[in-house]
């Protein structure tokens, strides 16, 4: 390697004695010069190395936040949703819940699965066909490769939001396709879910006319087909409507046991209209419980996964969020959400409802009280602690009442509370699209606080908490001119709630309560010895 720096020993003999001793020098100074640059080269490389695959890895740790572990596709143009990918990234918190790695394969699947099946393929228009036809029997007849789920919009927002996740649930539990009824705001309020497709109703869809006026009444719902003994495995009619409501029959409700959805397995379409999430009502069916807990291992989880995949809001409302979030939330160094729904005929603001409020903030340490006159001395040197405060209400008066309680006194901590309320529109207006946008952008606005409160029954409520992965205080409903005492409970899980759910179990299980069936589906928090709610056992 050091050829160069050889030198005949004649030529050096003749050398004197300071010329030998000067070359030496050289030599040695070279010699060393060049390892050090090895070394230096060696070590650059390395670091090169290091820095290289630091980055790499920085890289793919970024992606994965962005796709929420896997739950979301690389997919989509980001301008055209911007809440897609921006809101795992710069808005909301990592969340402590993962997406099972068996979800995330099956909502790639679900997504092949819709984009050969959804509106405007060869698939879907064969499909549509039989529904032009009124033979009764679809037992014994080819239909196709696909079967669908038609979700129809009914009652409010929150009411649609729990409703569609639970729709798309049953659908990805039983391949089917799910398609939303368009006539409404749908499309004003979220992006398309699904990369190359749209889930979209098509507005020529055949029974678009009729679908808004079925009711249990119609001749082939589900329940009153049962009633009347007019569906069996020899007699299968090419749709059936589901009536999934407050108001619905035990015979509407056995549409979750084993046995009969080896029947309605067979019709190549339904249709749905449902106000409650339901769930938890699937977990009690045998056969869907086992591929639920592949799919959802921490079960509370249910809707928390389902929201952040489904639920992208459109550029308009992410503008709602994103410009109240920084105004208002991103410079505290606390956030609590307050929820306040009032379940009256006459409705409007309540003081025990104020007393309410006050007393669960204040009990569960969430908000401080305000300092006696006597102590309203405020220490300008020290530096304070700022606790945002949103409210949500149809009437502004809770928030400012909120308001002034801390702007006439300091709070007993020290700490600078600000209120905030992004609206009062004081009439729910549901349909309307600008109300609609405003309380999507409130839903989201709450899940992105640390804390939340918010009021028992209420979908909103429940959209909000669990889609932000929050444990909830939940006020109790008042039964009178007087707050409840004690004033609210904090949630051990986080998923909603299914109102007004089965409550007799399925065959041979008649009678037996819900509520008790399997540890992970119990009753309520906030509904007493009512309504069905995912656990994760204790």
């Amino acid at each position: 390697m050091y050829h160069i720096f050889q030198i005949s020993g004649e030529v050096f003999r003749a050398f004197s004695l300071k010329m030998k001793i000067l070359l030496t020098i050289i030599f040695s100074g070279l010699l060393i010069w060049s390892v050090v640059l090895v070394s230096f080269s060696n070590d650059f490389n390395n670091q090169l190395l290091v820095a290289t695959t630091t980055n790499v890895s920085n890289e793919t740790e970024t992606l994965r936040d962005k796709l929420i572990g896997g739950l979301l596709t690389a997919d989509f143009d980001e301008d055209s949703c911007l809440s897609r990918y921006q809101q795992s990234l710069l808005y909301r918190k990592a969340s402590p819940y993962k997406p099972s790695e068996y979800l995330v394969s099956k909502l790639r699947s679900y997504e092949k699965l819709h984009k050969r099946c959804g509106p405007g393929t060869d698939a879907y228009k064969k499909a549509t066909e039989i529904l032009g036809h009124d033979d009764e029997n679809f037992a014994s007849k080819s239909v196709g490769e696909c079967r669908y789920i038609v979700w129809v919009a009914v009652y409010g927002l929150g009411n649609r939001i729990l409703t569609l996740a639970s729709v798309f649930l049953y659908a990805l539990l039983t391949e089917r396709v799910v398609l939303v009824d368009q006539s409404k705001d749908i499309s004003d309020l979220f992006c398309e879910p699904f990369p190359g497709t749209s889930w979209l109703l098509p507005l020529e869809f055949p029974l678009m006319k009729q679908i808004d006026g079925y009711n249990k009444g119609y001749s082939r719902c589900y329940g009153t087909m049962l009633n009347n003994q007019a569906i069996n495995s020899t007699l299968i009619p090419p749709h059936l409507y589901l009536h999934i409501l407050h108001d619905s029959r035990d015979n509407d409700k056995m549409f979750f046991c084993q046995k009969d959805q080896s029947l309605v397995d067979k019709v190549p379409w339904l249709i749905v209209k449902a106000n409650v999430y339901f769930v938890p009502s699937l977990w009690l069916n045998p056969t869907f419980q086992t591929e639920l807990m592949k799919l959802f291992p921490q079960k509370e989880a249910v809707f928390h996964h389902l929201a952040r995949y489904l639920f992208h809001p459109t550029n308009q409302v992410w503008g709602l969020i994103t410009r109240s979030y920084n105004a208002y939330l991103s410079r505290a160094d606390e956030t609590l959400g307050i929820q306040i729904r009032i379940f009256s005929d006459r409705a409007g603001y309540f003081q025990h409802v104020m007393d309410q409020v006050v007393a669960c903030t204040r009990r569960e340490n969430l908000l401080p009280e305000p300092a006696a006159q006597e102590e309203s001395k405020v220490n300008i040197s020290r530096s304070q602690k700022l606790k945002a405060v949103l409210v949500t209400s149809l009437y502004p008066e809770y928030s400012e009442t909120l308001k002034n309680m801390y702007w006439e006194r300091p709070s007993s901590t020290g700490e600078i509370i600000e209120v905030y309320q992004p609206s009062g529109e004081r009439v729910q207006q549901t349909d309307k699209k600008l109300h609609d946008q405003k309380a999507l952008a409130e839903m989201y606005l709450l899940s992105l606080t640390d804390n939340i409160v918010t009021s028992a029954r209420s979908t909103f409520g429940y959209v909000a908490h669990s889609l932000g992965g929050l444990k909830p205080w939940l006020l109790y409903q008042p039964t009178g001119p007087k707050a409840p005492d004690p004033p609210c409970i904090r949630s051990t899980s986080m998923d909603p709630c299914h109102l007004t759910p089965p409550s007799h179990g399925c065959e041979p299980e008649w009678g037996t309560d819900s509520g008790k069936v399997v540890p992970f589906v119990r009753h309520c928090e906030d509904r007493g010895n009512d309504g069905l709610k995912l656990f994760d056992e204790l």
